[in-house]
């Protein structure tokens, strides 16, 4: 986690730089060039944590403004110069302010105020299980219908697509159907449940010479269409060397901030499974498939989605292995 902390007097300047000790960031102490409104933009925009050493009032009125959604925004925590509270204020669990206000708390001696309300009554979060699986949660806004479920005292059900080791928590239990369920997790969502999309998929990409991003964005956009799957399910892309010199492919793949891997004729040829074969990406290619076998072998795993082809791309998904449990702590 990305720290930047913020003093506001020298006694707190001296914690501030105690505690970064411990959990490492950048410490600075309001005055001069340093101001409470310059600081706080800023570092809102690049670090995953803010503290704020002095007052919860003074934090509170810094990130006010800047605030957009739990899913997005970064941990807030707030500790007084006197070092006896951590007081976690914005993005719990998402971000990992809980987290980070306990760890706080233990490096100078003081009481982590944890407020959440889960947390608070010892239930199970489901924003957290997200974040200690790996997941994307695609509809924050339902998080508060599954913790007020277990609030009022009420059983939560859950689909997954893969087993979930371990004892459900109390108060949870399998739908019969992804329908019934209160969140589910998979690749493929759909329904009103709350979503939780696993990372762990990869783009196998082929295409014609001078293919524009535009246009694998438009092939890429029909693909999820008519499969159902969730972008956020991907995490990466493959191809065959050729295609190195791609501005179109650098470009999509850029955009969505994913790596892309890729290997020679010879490395796909010999990746082991059934796939689906093209005598003229043979000739043009020297492999038989390139979108398939590309993902096969970046992912270590399964083929999940096989080829489909239009406008001179052809895209393919396979899936790295994922065994999802029920901690929530990473």
């Amino acid at each position: 986690m990305s720290c930047a902390y913020l003093a506001f007097t020298a006694r707190g300047e001296a914690l501030a730089r105690r505690l970064a000790e411990a959990l490492p960031g950048s410490v600075s102490r309001c005055g001069g060039e340093v101001t409470l409104k310059g600081w706080t933009a800023e570092h809102f925009a690049q670090n995953e944590a803010l503290i704020f050493v002095g007052a919860v009032g003074i934090a509170v009125r810094a990130v006010a403004p800047y605030c957009k959604s739990k899913a997005s925004d970064p941990a807030v925590v707030a500790v007084d110069e006197g070092g006896q509270f951590a007081v976690p204020l914005l993005s719990g669990h998402l971000g990992g302010a809980n987290a980070l206000a306990r760890a706080l708390a233990e490096v100078c001696g003081a009481v982590p105020v944890i407020t959440t309300a889960t947390d608070v009554n010892g239930l199970f979060a489901v924003d957290l299980w997200a974040k200690a699986q790996g997941c994307a949660l695609l509809e924050p806004e339902r998080i508060k219908r599954v913790s007020g479920t277990l609030l009022a005292g009420q059983t939560v059900r859950y689909w997954s697509a893969w087993p979930v080791a371990g004892e459900a928590p109390a108060g949870v239990e399998r739908a019969g159907t992804p329908e019934a369920a209160d969140f589910a997790l998979t690749l493929t969502p759909e329904g009103g449940a709350l979503h939780l999309v696993p990372p762990i998929g990869v783009l196998g990409v082929g295409c014609r010479r001078g293919t524009t991003a535009e246009r694998l964005e438009e092939a890429f956009s029909a693909f999820c269409a008519s499969s159902g799957l969730s972008p956020a399910a991907v995490s990466a892309a493959a191809s065959i060397d050729l295609k190195k010199e791609e501005p179109g492919l650098a470009q999509f793949c850029e955009a969505h901030g994913w790596p892309i891997t890729f290997y020679s004729a010879d490395q796909l040829r010999a990746v082991p499974g059934q796939f689906t074969p093209s005598a003229f990406v043979a000739g043009v290619t020297g492999v038989d498939n390139v979108c398939e076998r590309a993902a096969a072998k970046a992912s270590g795993g399964a083929l999940l989605l096989p080829k489909t082809a239009g406008g001179g791309v052809t895209l393919a998904l396979a899936v790295r292995p994922f065994a999802p449990d029920w901690r929530t702590e990473q």
